[in-house]
């Protein structure tokens, strides 16, 4: 991966976009340790961490997977403490019930297993889980690819209020461009391992950002368009 060069700052919302292989998801693995660069540096809070253990770093970062990756043979509850549990810590069932009831899920979620909740409700606990060890970062991959459309709205929207009730800095890889501009803060579109624009979402309507990033907005920005068309073709019978 070359060409990155950037800075997340604290509080932040920031979406990674670009087409499949543009380097979105090797990069958000970069900073948890999950993959390791061959070049260059990832500072987190000033550390580079290649220098800190995975466990002490991933105490401090969120991670939502992509494709959601509960534990088939455990609990909601044995789900969402996997990470304090791997630390040595053990999450009370008052803490279970709460990280629950930021996600929008009932406290007895806790004693199903993954195979007896909807694709919204497994989601909804990867992201439980991601928030456990109360982290400063929190990263997701794809996290709303294989959800249908109202559960992939709600949950986007639930997520954006957590980023703001919890003070987070967030950073979501997505490959749904309207997603990134209704989320996020910053939008930073990669391609070929290098990011290739880095702007607000008012800066890429107004039509900057360059050729990759407004081939890329076009596509909800043409859909918005028939769409108003269709309205009003109705609105003439």
């Amino acid at each position: 991966m070359a060409g990155v060069d950037t800075a997340i700052e604290p509080g932040s919302f920031v979406a990674l976009v670009g087409a499949s292989g543009a380097g979105k998801s090797t990069l958000l693995k970069m900073i948890n340790l999950l993959a390791t660069p061959s070049a260059g540096r990832v500072l987190f809070d000033g550390t580079d961490v290649g220098e800190l253990s995975p466990s002490r770093l991933r105490r401090r970062i969120g991670y939502v997977f992509q494709g959601i990756g509960l534990f088939p043979h455990m609990t909601v509850a044995e789900n969402i403490g996997i990470g304090p549990r791997i630390s040595g810590d053990k999450l009370a069932e008052t803490r279970i019930a709460e990280l629950l009831e930021l996600v929008e899920l009932e406290p007895d979620m806790a004693r199903r297993m993954p195979d007896e909740l909807s694709g919204g409700q497994r989601q909804r606990v990867g992201v439980a889980r991601a928030l456990a060890n109360s982290p400063d970062l929190l990263l997701m991959d794809e996290p709303f690819g294989a959800l249908d459309p109202i559960t992939r709205d709600a949950l986007g929207v639930r997520v954006r209020k957590l980023h703001e009730e919890l003070g987070l800095t967030t950073i979501m890889v997505t490959h749904d461009m309207a997603e990134a501009l209704l989320l996020a803060d910053r939008v930073i579109v990669m391609e070929g391992g290098a990011i290739v624009a880095d702007e607000t979402p008012q800066s890429l309507l107004a039509g900057n950002g360059g050729d990759v990033a407004q081939g890329l907005v076009a596509v909800p920005r043409a859909q918005a368009e028939k769409l108003a068309a269709l309205r009003d073709r109705g609105a003439g019978l």
